[in-house]
């Protein structure tokens, strides 16, 4: 992981000093302790690679997708997977060009897309659930959504270390503390503290996954999985808290040269994991941000896009 990054980082670096040598736009100067460029918050935007000739009205329709208030944390980092995503699904959506994606395969051969339509009109970035009785934590929020009667949840990452696990174990409250099993502890009647809370991810898990929420599990298998399988509910479920596991699916994509998508990693041993425990398997898919972009190249599909993804992040 650590040479992985550092790669990145300088090719990062050389890339700022090639695009934005005009302009202040950055907490610091060249960093020689390893960081990323980071921008300040005023310039945040610059990290989506956009088009030079652009108009305003497509840079704001670009930036649009993901509001302020909906940026990661770590958003003006070049890091960022949310900036990623941005560059890549929010141009093709401006352009109409997001139906070129519907002619890829995932890792395993299957249609990246499945029966989705996909387009500008059903397509949106961070899209919040808001039928899965989640107050605390805050409600699942998509990388990416295709709406319709199938529909798809996108979950993007890039350097990140894993998927996503569940914070309870690792609180230091008591009322919210998990000590990662599927069992009553101290005060609680439920077996799970989100359970207690009313988040409904237990009532729909035996539905769509080889978990049963009628007895002690030991560990419990929503922990390790907790990021996968919240998107896995919430295209399982439907608003009206219907289910089906026909209708929808994951698509996880990933950088293929990070440590953790490989063997031994721990995102790939949260997406395999996942994999065996759903009830029907093709709910889930992988493919990496590599597949993506070389079929954009080999189709040239926004000929700058792809140029910049590979100055900026070696795609």
């Amino acid at each position: 992981m650590t040479d992985y990054k550092a790669g990145l980082n300088r090719r990062y670096w050389e890339y700022q000093k090639s695009q934005f040598s005009n302009g202040n736009f950055f907490e610091r100067p060249y960093a020689q302790d390893g960081r990323p460029p980071v921008f300040i918050t005023s310039e945040s935007w610059r990290n989506i690679i956009i088009n030079l000739t652009a108009s305003q009205q497509e840079i704001d329709k670009l930036l649009s997708l993901v509001p302020e208030k909906k940026k990661h944390k770590w958003f003006r980092s070049m890091n960022s997977s949310q900036a990623l995503a941005q560059s890549i699904f929010g141009n093709l959506a401006i352009n109409n060009s997001l139906q070129y994606l519907t002619e890829i395969k995932d890792d395993e051969g299957q249609d990246l897309f499945g029966k989705a339509q996909i387009s500008s009109d059903n397509f949106e970035m961070e899209y919040e659930v808001d039928y899965l009785g989640e107050r605390e934590p805050r409600p699942t929020s998509l990388d990416g959504y295709v709406s319709g009667d199938y529909r798809i949840a996108i979950e993007c990452k890039f350097t990140e270390a894993e998927v996503g696990t569940c914070s309870r174990p690792r609180s230091k409250l008591e009322s919210k503390h998990c000590n990662g099993t599927y069992s009553i502890q101290g005060a609680r009647k439920e077996r799970c503290s989100l359970t207690e809370i009313g988040v409904l991810y237990w009532r729909y898990a035996p539905r769509l996954f080889k978990w049963k929420n009628d007895s002690d599990l030991n560990p419990c298998p929503l922990n390790k999985t907790y990021q996968l399988a919240r998107n896995i509910l919430a295209v399982g479920v439907k608003p009206d808290r219907t289910v089906s596991f026909n209708n929808g699916h994951v698509l996880l994509i990933y950088d293929e040269r990070n440590p953790a998508f490989q063997q031994g990693g721990n995102g790939l041993i949260a997406y395999t994991k996942t994999l065996t425990e759903l009830q029907e398997p093709t709910m889930l898919r992988k493919c990496s941000w590599q597949r993506i972009v070389q079929h954009l190249r080999e189709k040239n599909i926004l000929s700058w896009l792809t140029e910049n993804l590979a100055l900026k992040y070696g795609l």
